[in-house]
């Protein structure tokens, strides 16, 4: 009786309820497997892997796919799904209003055919700004690839034109928040990092060439994808200039000499007068008005907030140790330079002047340029509306990519001026990434460029560091103990000799830095003397360790020599390499 009971409860208890087949799925909801699918990617509902498929299946060895059975009781309640049975009971009438040649019906039913609206699946999907911010990097990858698509029986340009509006609407604003952190190009595209709400953001743009559209790509599903990721781009896009305090959208230029200049048509207005604040073509070098007053806003709210902390210190001293209070001022000078310090890379540009020519991608460089501070100026062939000619004094840097016949002279049709830097794209993605103005030698029209490294591999201890980066890590370091080092060893002689630092510190320059290298030497010597002091502490823990921890701790030695083995051979390599080309 018991075996006849639990074969009866085979399928009906466990966790065979907590899925559903897809094919069940479709009968359950009464719609197509096309609708089905559709619904899916909006609602953001994924198939799933059981672990037991053949318990599942009851034995069968046929594929299936399968869904959580939550998930499909969930979409019973969604009004997209009526609208989607609604549509097919539709689609019905008018091809047969169509078959009957009954074409004034036929228009009657096409005005009136049922849609839906997809702001409450945002809504729900997205219950957060910062929820809609983390799952941004997809959707703008996919906006971005079709703004440079052209229209086809797959595309509608309508879909194109949302496009391009959301992707250089996106751009504005990173444009005028400085959020740009870091950018590579590679074969694919051109990817793009922007912090925005303490959120990274990375994406990818393709090269701006003709593309076709492949055959083998079911665009459906793309289209499917872009018909949610449109929507949630136009709401991030509204909230993020409604936080600048901006209108949204921004207007178009519809003067004829600047409506085909790209981001820089563009014309930004406050929400308060409906007065212009900034037009990204006219004026880089600083950040709009909207944003200048928050930023004083926010400077002001700094300074009660020091006085405040000020106040607590105080009032804390005769209750509390001063360990408390030691661990209360680090955090907010931190905080503090980490601050200035993305002011200062902000600014990266803002005293330079570039000119790109025609074989430049001037939609990548403008929009890099400009989210640094810097001002642009492009050939008339690139577009009308330049704010610069290219025979003006103050460019400073001149955007070279053609071959040239002799290394170091410019190439066929370019003129030179004294007052400027030739230069090649690289230098520009280079620079953002180092975070400084980096130098121009190496990177002159006709020289071989240095590797373009990528900014997002994330370099752990004994991996292999290339020649380019030692030498930029080495030079940021050494300026920065050169500075430290020479102006504390001002301010001791300034104090010595009983005068004020501002007015020692002019005549004593080079004294400083000789005695910030000699400060130099001395760390160096000391620093085999604590490296004896830590090898003989690790020694000393490895015998406390039980057997198995030093078994675990020799595995993970192994895998270093290992490591360190992997980075000697391709050190020798590169200096192979280097014989070789000498």
């Amino acid at each position: 009786m018991a075996g006849k009971l639990k074969k009866a409860m085979i399928g009906k208890e466990g966790n065979v309820l907590k899925y559903i087949s897809r094919s069940q799925a479709i009968k359950k909801l009464q719609i197509t497997l096309t609708q089905f699918r559709r619904l899916c990617i909006l609602k953001g509902i994924y198939p799933v892997e059981p672990k037991n498929k053949r318990q599942l299946a009851k034995g069968s060895t046929t594929w299936q796919t399968y869904y959580f059975r939550k998930d499909i009781q969930f979409l019973l309640h969604e009004p997209v799904l009526r609208v989607l049975r609604e549509q097919r009971s539709h689609k019905l009438k008018l091809n047969k209003a169509i078959g009957k040649r009954e074409f004034v019906v036929a228009k009657r039913l096409y005005e009136n055919r049922p849609v839906y609206t997809l702001d409450h699946i945002i809504k729900e999907r997205y219950p957060c700004f910062v929820d809609a911010l983390r799952d941004l990097d997809d959707a703008l990858s996919m906006i971005f690839l079709f703004a440079t698509i052209s229209a086809n029986q797959h595309i509608s340009a309508a879909h194109i034109r949302e496009c391009q509006r959301l992707s250089a609407e996106f751009q504005h604003y990173v444009i005028i928040s400085r959020s740009l952190k870091k950018t590579f190009v590679s074969i694919k595209g051109i990817y793009y990092q922007a912090e925005i709400r303490g959120q990274l953001i990375t994406w990818i743009t393709p090269f701006q060439f003709s593309q076709d559209a492949p055959i083998d790509v079911d665009f459906r599903v793309m289209d499917t994808f872009l018909e949610i990721y449109e929507p949630l781009v136009g709401f991030v896009n509204y909230k993020l200039y409604s936080d600048l305090n901006l209108v949204y959208p921004p207007k178009i230029s519809t003067d004829s000499e600047t409506s085909a200049i790209g981001l820089s048509a563009f014309i930004i207005e406050s929400r308060e007068n409906e007065d212009v604040v900034q037009s990204v073509s006219i004026a880089a070098d600083g950040p709009p008005t909207a944003m200048g007053n928050q930023v004083s806003q926010s400077a002001q709210r700094l300074k009660t907030l020091n006085q405040k902390i000020g106040q607590i210190e105080a009032a804390q001293d005769s209750d509390s140790d001063m360990s408390d209070t030691a661990e209360t001022v680090p955090t907010l000078a931190s905080w503090k330079a980490s601050e200035s310090e993305h002011a200062k890379s902000a600014r990266l540009f803002s005293s330079c002047v570039f000119w790109l020519p025609r074989e430049v991608s001037r939609n990548s460089l403008e929009f890099i340029i400009k989210s640094f501070g810097g001002k642009v100026g492009w050939d008339a062939s690139s577009g009308s509306g330049s704010p610069y000619q290219i025979s003006d004094s103050c460019i400073t840097h001149h955007v070279c990519d053609r071959p040239v016949q002799t290394v170091g002279q410019l190439p066929i049709g370019v003129e030179r001026f004294e007052s400027r830097e030739y230069i090649q794209p690289q230098w520009v993605y280079d620079s953002v990434n180092a975070g400084r103005l980096i130098k121009t030698a190496g990177y002159h029209p006709g020289d071989t460029l240095p590797p373009h490294l990528s900014p997002f591999v994330s370099v752990e201890e004994g991996d292999y560091i290339p020649e380019q980066d030692m030498d930029v890590d080495a030079e940021v370091a050494v300026a920065e103990v050169e500075d430290l080092e020479a102006t504390s060893q001002a301010e001791l002689e300034a104090e010595a000799a009983g005068v004020q630092f501002s007015n020692y510190d002019k005549a004593s320059v080079p004294h400083a830095k000789n005695a910030a290298l000699t400060v130099t030497d001395k760390k160096k010597s000391m620093l085999t003397e604590t490296e004896q002091e830590d090898r003989e502490a690790k020694e000393l823990a490895k015998n406390m360790m039980s057997k198995r921890d030093k078994k675990l701790y020799d595995g993970i030695q192994k895998r270093k020599e290992k490591k360190a083995e992997h980075v000697e051979i391709l050190k020798n390599k590169k200096r192979a390499l280097k014989k070789h080309q000498n």
